[in-house]
């Protein structure tokens, strides 16, 4: 299942959570800085499957995921927080 991520580099830190958590290694670290001084994570080309997992562990909440089938919610364990695994258009 073919899926795809979304990361606001200009709101990311840079913290790598997503770099370590992906498991098929589609998300780096940028070596060129946003606007507030961060080298924000970057997807890359790679065999994305949509798991959402990078949404899930981003403090910052602003990774979107894709994945070509049905809408799935993801839930995250915190109080009414969850991210939502979108169908890709």
């Amino acid at each position: 299942m073919a899926g795809k991520i979304i990361i606001n580099s200009e709101r990311c830190k840079g913290c790598g959570l997503c770099v370590i958590s992906c498991p098929k290694g589609c998300i780096v670290i940028s070596k060129s800085s946003n606007e507030n001084g961060y080298f924000p994570a970057q997807s890359k080309q790679g065999d994305c499957t949509g798991c959402g997992v990078c949404g899930i562990v981003c403090p910052e909440a602003i990774i979107e995921v894709y994945r070509d089938s049905n809408i799935v919610e993801v839930k995250t364990g915190s109080k009414n927080k969850s991210n939502l695994v979108k169908e890709k258009a």
